[in-house]
This record gives C-alpha cells, structure tokens and sequence, in this order.
C-alpha cells in the first residue's frame, strides 16, 4: 500500500525504481532515500510547517476518484461532501473554514472570487501527480506572493513528461466503470518535440447518474424509509494542453491550456420526505496560464508567472418562476493573474525574497438573459508583496515574511466595499536539538485573514458592503521523527506530532432575516480552536517479496465559539467539527498483487451552534478495499483494479440531510505505453 501514509510532515512519496537501500543527500533538505519493492519513501523535510503529501502511485492505492476523495486520509482536514459523484465538494483545514484553504494547481492559484469555494470533485486524479497540504504556507521564500495568503494550502500537480532514454512518448489509457451508472474513459499522451520542448495532453469524459439507495428517518420512530438518490447525475469532460521547455541558459518554460465544461443535477436536501430535487448546473471553465523560471546567477533567482480565466457558471431550477419564466441564473467571472518573484542569495546561510502579485476580477450576472435587479456587477484590483527572508544552519533554519495585501473593489451602482490595506507576518522555526537528524523540532506563527467574496458583499438583498475581512492567527509547535533500518524486519518508522491553536475573529456569518429567502451576511463571531495531530507509519519486509505498510492518523480538535458569554451555545463545539478524527491504512505487496484496506472514522458532530440532542450527528466511518493486478503485455504496462467502498453499508451524513452512497464498487483497466 504505498504512499498511503501521507500525514507526516516529510515528502512521502512512492513510485516505480529498484529493490536495493540507497542513501542520498540533497542540499540544505538532508534527505534520505529508500527503494523498497519497487516503491521509493522520501524521508526528510526539515518544513517548519506541517506538509502533507500523496504522490505517484499512492494516488492509485487509495480507493479515490477525485480530489476531495484522496484529501479525506490528510489529518486535520475536513470534507463537506453534499452526495455522490456529482455533489460538491469543499475542504476545510483545521476548522479555519473552506474559504481560508487557497487551491494552487502547477503553482498557480485556482481561485473562485464570488463564493470563495474550490469544488474539489471537478479534479479528476488522472492527470495528477502529486498533492501537497501545507498548513500556513510552503516552507521557502521564494514563491508567488499568494502562496503567504492564506490559512493553508492544496497544491496539486499535473503529471510532467519524462520520457526514458531512446524514447520520445508516453501515454496512459484508462477505463473506469462502477456503481452510480459510472463510466470514465482518460487518456493521456506525452511527446518529446525536441531536445528540450515537450508536449502533453490530456483529456477524460465522466458519466454517473449518480442513483444510490439511502435510508431516512421522521425523527420520532427511527429509521423508517428506503429511497433512492435522485438527481446526482454528471456529464462531464476534461481537456489539458501543455508545453514545457528548458533553454540553453538553464531556465525553463511551461504553458499549459485548460477546459472543463459540466452538466450536473444538485442533489438537494433528503426533508420532508421530499427525495427528489430539480435544480440544475452547468459549468465552462477555461484557463491558460504560464510560468518562467531562470536562476541568472548564483546570486538572483527570478520566477513570473501569469493566467486568464474565464469561468461561466449556469444555473437553473424549475420550481421558480419568475416574470420571464422558470428560473435561469448565468454567472461569468473573469480573473487576470500577473506574478514576479525574486529571490536573492545574500550569504552561505542568507536568503530574501521579494514577490509582487496583481490580480483583477470581475464578475456580471443574467438572469434569464436579462441584467439581475440590482446586480452591481464588482470589479476587484488586488495587489500582494510579499517579503520574506531565511537564515539557513545546520541545525537551525528560520523564516519570516510580511504579507501586504492591498483591495480596491468597484461597482456599478451602489456602494463599494472600497480599499482595503492590510498587512500580516508569519514566522517559521525549524531545529535539529540533537546530533541525530532523525528527529526535528518545528513551531511557526502567521496572522493572516479571507477577504469576503463578491456573494459576501454584494449578492442582491443579501450582500453586506461594509462586511470587514475574517482574521485568524495560527499558532503550531510540533516534532518530526523517523528512521530508516537496515537489515531489519521493520526497515521505517516516522511518527509526526503537532498541537496548534487558532483564532477567528470577524467571523463572517449568514444570519436569516424576517423573510428566509432573503439573509444577510454580518461579521458576528469569535472561534479559538485547539488541536492535536499525531501521524505514523511504518513499513515492513517480510519473506517472499512481501512487503507491508501501516498509517495511522488521529486529530482531537475543540473548536468553540466565544463571541458572547451570554449565548446558550457560548463555549459549545461549532458545526460539523468532531472532537476526534482518524484513518487506518494498511497495504500489501506481492510481486505483481497488492491490496490495500483503508479506514476513516469520524466523530459524532452537532449541525448547530447549540449543541442540542436535536442537533446530534451520529459518528460515521468507512472500511474501503482494493486488489490491483499488473503485468507486462507487448511492451505495455496493464493494471486491473478492482474497488469495494464502504464495505459495511455504513449509514452516514457528512453534511446534514445529504445521505452519502452505501456499499458500492469500481473496476478499473489501465495501460501504459
């Protein structure tokens, strides 16, 4: 089961090389490597802040379709999954909010200016490499100035071209079918172009009707109702172009070309004995983006990056009429990006960085094809600088930024949110207190904060212009620890432990009006959040070419409101945050079987600020198995895989009155050439 293990604070990463123990040394980062049938574990990262990381094939041994699947086995995180393949999907780390979770995709961010939300399951795994969780920010300096403007960070990483020697293309074919009517051809190609450009493409259709049984209640006499899930049904394509090129001058180029386009239903809420939702979305979402990279000398690094998107969004429900007919929302929203980094080697142990980012979004508003009353149509200009600076020891390495973050948001009509400047430090600390580099120290600090989105202020009867930003301040001190053995039975052992406090301030809120169609958006709340991550793993070689890996997460998170003393649910655990949280993994390796059993388990939860019986969500868990077989056909690599989700029929409700599928199955065939 490689690479399972993904919640330590190190690079766990797992991909197809030799069978011996090597042992290698890379600058300032110390790692260590180890080959283990056919598997690679990197070791060592001497981040100050805890990083999270699937890579290669451990995406492929984890029962995971998108995203938001893969992410549920990072401590610390939660996922609010409304239902099935076609359901939205967000992520929140450590009870900071879904909108404090920046999403970068090959470096650059994936932004979403009028809710703030990411939707984790449009990110199929079939052109993703490797996903990286940072809580705070990444642990260098020398990154674009929004890589420091956020709670934490997803970077996800398409698949590079890397061809072997003598040959000039790669591809991959795959087939996937299952439960929920699923049907999900990709395929990928790579070509070698020349010495020093590559291309690549990759594209991927996905059909599900999204139908699964789930049991419901009348809250008085039990569980008395079967029905099906209705109206979770995708058709969707996926289309990628890149090119990547390295110059003579050792700097290197990437453009790379996007289109994802959706028709969806939105499985709404399972109330009132009503199953049955009729709303639909469509999605296009196009974007091209670049990158430069170019080290001119031992002493200056420079790094530009830049991208245009055009995100449309159609929304349409039945069950509204309006003067002009039955409901139809359409959404377009429109982002140029522009990013310059700078990085200057000032000394053997010195480092500064110095990174400027501008930003222009804007979004407009139809409905049924005629303007939105009272749509104010907001344009919003943001400017980052980032400065950042690091000293580098032996033992010792520390750094600290200062974010300036500076807003001037236009509209139409109305009133504007206006400008806004803020700035905002972080400091990282990482220490070796010991001769032994297996074990390591590592504390930060960053106050950071969330701009409120367009909906926020300026949605029509709900928006609030005069909204102020949500401020958290993150506090982390944790250990790492792990060792390689040789000539053991247990030949790695990591273990990883962090306690952080939060803070939220200015919490941005929904608060209904006398009109429940009509909400408005307050800053109203105060959130102090404290938590406990403990990770491990270890791998073990037994005889016969059989090979084991276990990982075990668990996080304790008491996150209460403290806004007022005089609320009933003063002090009381906020919605859908468990006290605990873990996963058990466990994987095999036989020559050319593996199998992989993965566990998660989540804690009752309370769907209200008042933590009332009424309230109460049960604890829910999933057991999930995989059998994968490969072998070598004609010079192609072929991997049949099957898939058993939620073996038990496990009941549970992520969100409430969102049941999520029961028992349910995948097959996959996939080659490679």
């Amino acid at each position: 089961m490689q690479g399972l293990f993904c919640s330590n604070a190190r690079a766990q990463v797992i991909d197809t090389s030799s069978k011996k123990l090597t042992t290698d040394t890379v600058k300032r980062h110390h790692l260590k490597e180890v080959s283990i049938s056919a598997a690679r574990l990197s070791l060592r990262n001497t981040s100050a802040t805890p990083v999270q990381i699937l890579k290669g094939t451990d995406l492929e041994k984890l029962n995971s379709l998108s995203v938001a699947d893969a992410i549920r086995f990072f401590s610390g995180v939660q996922i609010k999954d409304y239902g099935g393949i076609g359901g939205l999907k967000t992520v929140n780390v450590r009870s900071l909010g879904t909108n404090h979770v920046a999403v970068f995709y090959d470096g650059v961010e994936f932004g979403n200016a009028q809710n703030g939300q990411v939707d984790l399951g449009k990110f199929s795994l079939d052109n993703i490499e490797e996903i990286d969780l940072y809580n705070a920010q990444k642990s260098t300096i020398f990154q674009p100035a929004k890589g420091f403007a956020a709670g934490a960070s997803l970077y996800l990483m398409s698949k590079q071209p890397n061809f072997e020697a003598g040959s000039r293309t790669n591809g991959k074919l795959s087939f996937k079918t299952g439960s929920f009517g699923l049907v999900n051809p990709s395929f990928l190609w790579q070509y070698k172009l020349s010495d020093n450009v590559y291309s690549s493409i990759s594209t991927e259709l996905t059909h599900a009707n999204g139908r699964y049984r789930f049991r419901t209640t009348n809250g008085v006499t039990g569980y008395d109702t079967t029905a099906i899930r209705h109206n979770g049904d995708i058709d969707a394509q996926r289309v990628e172009a890149g090119l990547y090129g390295k110059l003579k001058d050792s700097s290197a180029w990437t453009v790379k070309g996007y289109l994802y386009h959706s028709d969806r239903g939105l499985p709404g809420p399972t109330v009132n004995n009503n199953f049955d939702s009729k709303q639909r979305q469509k999605e296009k979402d196009v974007f091209i983006q670049s990158s430069y990279n170019k080290k001119f000398s031992e002493s200056y690094s420079l790094m530009l990056s830049a991208k245009y998107s055009d995100d449309h969004t159609q929304y349409f429900d039945p069950t509204i009429t309006t003067t002009r007919g039955l409901l139809e929302n359409k959404y377009d929203e429109h982002e140029l990006y522009l990013s310059s980094a700078n990085k200057l080697h000032i000394s053997s142990f010195w480092n500064a960085a110095l990174s400027v980012d501008y930003q222009r979004n804007t979004l407009d508003a139809t409905q049924n094809d005629s303007t939105v009353y009272r749509f104010v149509r907001p344009t919003r200009n943001t400017v980052l600088t980032a400065l950042a600076t690091e000293v580098l020891f032996k033992r010792f390495n520390a750094q600290a930024s200062l974010l300036g973050t500076f807003v001037n948001d236009q509209v139409d009509t109305l009133q504007a949110a206006g400008k806004k400047t803020k700035f905002t430090p972080a400091v990282l600390l990482s220490w070796q207190p010991f001769d032994n580099p297996d074990f390591r120290l590592r504390s930060f600090y960053k106050s950071i904060f969330r701009l409120p989105s367009f909906n926020d202020l300026y949605y029509t009867f709900i928006g609030n212009s005069l909204l102020r930003p949500e401020y958290t301040k993150q506090y982390d001190v944790g250990f790492t620890y792990n060792k390689t053995f040789q000539q053991h039975t247990l030949i790695y052992f990591a273990i990883q432990t962090d306690a952080y406090y939060n803070q939220v301030t200015d919490k941005i809120v929904a608060i209904p009006g006398m009109n429940l169609a009509r909400w408005t958006m307050y800053n109203l709340g105060k959130v102090h959040i404290r938590g406990l991550e403990i990770n491990s793993q270890a791998t073990w070689q037994l005889p016969g070419e059989l090979f084991i890996n276990t990982g075990i997460s668990y996080t304790y998170q008491k996150a209460i409101d403290v806004t007022d003393p005089t609320d009933t649910f003063y002090g009381q655990q906020i919605p859908y945050t468990p006290l605990n949280s873990g996963s058990v993994l466990v994987g095999a390796e036989w020559r050319k079987f593996t199998f992989n059993y993965s566990y998660i388990y989540v804690a009752s939860r309370y769907d209200s600020k008042y933590n009332s019986p009424e309230n109460y969500l049960r604890p829910w868990y999933t057991h999930d198995i995989n059998f994968s077989y490969t072998t070598n056909y004609n010079k192609h690599k072929i991997k049949l895989t099957g898939e058993l989700n939620n073996v038990f029929s496990q009941e549970n409700y992520i969100a409430l009155n969102f049941p999520m599928p029961q028992i349910n199955y995948r097959f996959t065939i996939s080659s490679t050439f």
